[in-house]
């Protein structure tokens, strides 16, 4: 992450436009140390390692993802942050897939005043 993120709401958008890029060090720079991702099948991911091979999987698929900020709910050093998402992506069979969801994730404020997510959850309350 170049710059420190001093709005939580800012954290999507910012996932987004690295990811689109291909660039997963920039979207693993949007999380804390030990952050935790909830995968569209239900499984739960911890760690930039783990973080790093499903992020790399959805760029080789060709992942396109579209965020939609809803709402912050920001208290102390914690955001939940609720966005609407649309990830086009290829499927095992080449077909184009265009799945879609709401998230609810979580971001803390670190020492340097900067905000990183601690927990992604695309499946929202599902």
């Amino acid at each position: 992450m170049s710059s420190v993120v001093k709005d939580p709401a800012e954290l999507p958008i910012l996932f987004q436009n690295a990811l689109n890029a291909g660039d997963v060090d920039g979207v693993l720079a949007l999380f804390a140390a030990e952050a935790g991702m909830r995968t569209v099948s239900g499984g739960l991911l911890t760690g930039a390692e783990a973080l790093r091979t499903e992020l790399g999987g959805t760029v080789a698929a060709r992942g396109r993802l579209t965020n939609v900020h809803r709402h912050a709910l920001v208290g102390a050093d914690t955001a939940l942050l609720v966005t609407d998402w649309t990830l086009e992506i290829d499927g095992p069979d080449g077909e184009r897939l265009t799945p879609t969801g709401t998230t609810a994730n979580i971001a803390r404020r670190d020492a340097d005043g900067g905000w990183r997510f601690t927990l992604l959850n695309p499946l929202g309350i599902a």
